[in-house]
């Protein structure tokens, strides 16, 4: 794709072509306008390596508008969403921030998260043991999303068995994160998701208080830093925002990862022949297709960054998809490679907000590629047009089905 540079944006990724395919449209950024003020979504957008570093390292994060900014706006309708969002840690900036995020990340410590590495392959396992005899499945529903819902949710200190229902309020509120100014039929879905998700929590927390049980929202609700505690609603919105992190970016590194390897047969039959390699393999699968393709920060001050005066205050968006295909900082960035060297991606993030799920994600990642490639002889995608979900910023697939020798 080659856009006229008078019409270059951030817009075009609602074209489903563009959306399926959107690394030409970054590379022509990146060459042309790098650090440019997209007069169609009022923001700057930045594509290039160290200018995302620079921008997700000391750029704030505050920049979900408050309820009462919404009213001013006329968009009053949004306001119990936006009360959810101004207290999750995902967009708070120090002292705040550390405060939420300080509580929240004992629940996934690497020690933690490690001994549960058997526990999400008898996960991983059983979700097979229900298709493999059937030589296909649709991989989102059946197993990628699936897999981390049930495991989030115990980490969550949820009953597994709602783990359906979880999985759905998670991915219609990844749309307001996504592209809710671009989906306003979507809005009442992600009212009536947030309603329901609210009530579900108060409900566990006061199942909790009764009985408690050993999960994030425990730790939030009984954790005190120097004599502070934080309020239910910042229990129930951080549990919110770290389910949604949990659910949506795994189920999209598996989807992601899968169609890449079936899209390269001679690296599908690399990892094959050399489970070894799998560390590595999920690190460059992450570079190549990140399920998390941008994110959007505030200026903290008049700047200058590529050039381009920035004020104050204006909305940055810091393309991670584009970084991470940045020539400047990886060889033949458009080539997928396995053993990859020197492979610090952004898919995760960097600096504050660096994502504290990232190694139960890694974890989730190579217990269920090991499983599909192990466990699913001769695979293969099983035919049809991919159809990539409409989010600007988590980037998925809808469904994608696969065939194997049953």
């Amino acid at each position: 794709m080659t856009t006229q540079t008078g019409s270059l944006s951030l817009f075009h990724l609602l074209d489903p072509d563009v959306l399926a395919n959107p690394y030409p449209l970054y590379a022509q950024l990146r060459q042309e306008s790098p650090v440019m003020w997209d007069r169609f979504l009022h923001a700057w957008v930045l594509t290039r390596y160290d200018d995302v570093v620079e921008v997700l390292g000391r750029f704030g994060a505050e920049c979900t508008p408050t309820p009462d900014r919404l009213t001013e706006l006329g968009m009053q309708r949004l306001a119990p969403v936006a009360e959810i969002m101004v207290k999750q840690m995902l967009f708070m900036d120090p002292p705040q921030h550390r405060r939420v995020r300080g509580l929240a990340s004992h629940a996934f410590t690497a020690r933690r998260v490690e001994q549960l590495r058997d526990h999400i392959r008898d996960i991983a396992d059983g979700l097979i043991d229900r298709v493999v005899a059937h030589g296909a499945m649709d991989l989102m529903s059946d197993f990628a999303g699936p897999l981390p819902a049930i495991v989030s949710a115990e980490m969550l200190g949820l009953p597994t068995q709602d783990h359906e229902q979880l999985k759905e309020w998670s991915q219609t509120f990844a749309q307001i994160l996504g592209n809710f100014q671009n989906n306003p039929d979507g809005i009442d879905d992600v009212l009536n998701a947030t309603s329901d998700m609210t009530e579900y929590l108060q409900h566990a927390l006061a199942r909790h208080a009764d009985e408690p049980t050993v999960g994030l929202i425990g730790l939030l609700s009984q954790v005190r830093v120097q004599g502070d505690q934080l309020t239910r609603e910042e229990v129930i919105a951080n549990t919110i925002i770290t389910m949604v992190g949990a659910m949506e970016t795994t189920t999209n590194l598996i989807g992601n990862g899968l169609v890449t390897l079936l899209r390269n047969p001679s690296a599908l039959e690399q990892l094959r022949d050399d489970p070894a390699i799998l560390p590595s393999a999920i690190e460059e699968l992450l570079r190549y297709e990140s399920p998390s393709q941008q994110t959007t920060r505030i200026a903290p001050e008049d700047l200058v960054l590529g050039g381009q005066q920035i004020e104050r205050g204006q909305s940055v968006i810091a393309v991670i998809g584009a970084a991470n295909r940045d020539p400047d900082r990886f060889a033949d960035p458009d080539r997928l490679d396995l053993n990859r060297q020197d492979n610090r991606h952004l898919a995760f993030g960097w600096g504050p907000h660096f994502c504290f799920g990232a190694p139960l994600g890694r974890i989730e990642a190579q217990i269920a590629f090991e499983a599909l490639l192990t466990r699913l002889p001769e695979l293969e995608l099983g035919g049809g047009p991919l159809q990539w979900r409409e989010n600007l910023k988590l980037r998925g697939l809808e469904k994608l089905a696969i065939r194997w020798q049953a």
